[in-house]
Parts: structure tokens; sequence; C-alpha cells
């Protein structure tokens, strides 16, 4: 268990640098102004060679790797709430690295995810100690004088 946990906390930095760092490059190559082939086409060639871009996604496919791997060992059921602890990370990154304002607000409303994933791990560990259900009392059948 402490393994996934330390995946988990490891993918959930890679994706949270991973999102700031994506999210920097797309304000650099400015949107676009109107749905045209060759806007479009402008965009996705900014995109593409957008040296922010191309790390941010790199950052992502770890995460998503990560991920994979979480859940060939555990439900999905208790990885994928787990992974919302990004959000903190990520609230994190956006305010200290991309200069963002985070409300009050907005630090409520990732706690209260924080809280929910906490009682998702809790569920598991509670889990791996209930003990297994007895197994049921078979009757044998009666013996008969020989």
């Amino acid at each position: 268990m402490t393994k996934i946990f330390i995946v988990l906390i490891v993918a959930a930095i890679i994706e949270s640098i991973g999102i700031a760092v994506l999210s920097a490059g797309l304000k650099e190559i400015n949107g676009a102004k109107q749905i045209t082939v060759s806007e479009i086409t402008r965009v996705i060639k900014s995109g593409a060679t957008n040296g922010k871009i191309i790390i941010g996604i790199t950052f992502e496919a770890v995460f998503f790797g990560c991920l994979l791997y979480m859940m060939s060992l555990k439900d999905v059921s208790f990885v994928w709430p787990l992974t919302s602890l990004g959000f903190i990370f990520t609230t994190l990154a956006a305010e200290f690295i991309l200069h963002e304002p985070v409300s009050a607000a907005r630090w409520a409303g990732v706690i209260m995810i924080s809280v929910g994933a906490a009682l998702t791990g809790y569920s598991e560990v509670a889990k791996d100690k209930t003990p297994p259900p007895a197994a049921p009392m078979t009757q044998s059948a009666p013996l008969s004088p020989q």
C-alpha cells in the first residue's frame, strides 16, 4: 500500500508541473481567433513547436503511465479518486509558478476534494483490515450403521 501512495504522490506532482507548463505554453501560442482551416493549422503548428507544450504533454504522459500502473494493482474506485490529490499540487503550481491569484473559496474547494480523497484512501485501508467472511458450515451426512 505504501508503494501505491508513493507512486500517487510522485504522479500528482508530475501531473501538476505538466499542467502548469502546458498552460503557460498554451497562453504563449495565442489560441484560435476564428474557426478557419488556416487559423486551426496555425495553432496546431505553434503548439507542436512550443517547448512548454511538448514538456507539458510529456509530463502528462508520464502521469498517465503512473496511473496505469496504479490501476493494474488496485481497484479503479480507489485509485481514481486519490488522483484528485493532484488538485492540491496543481493549485500550488498555479499560484507559485503561474502567479495566478487563488481565492479562499478555491482553496476551500481543493480542501473539500482532498477530504473526499482521504476518505477514499481510508476505505481501502479499512477494507484490507476486514477479516474474511467465515466459511459456511456444511452439514455432514448422518452416519449409517453398517
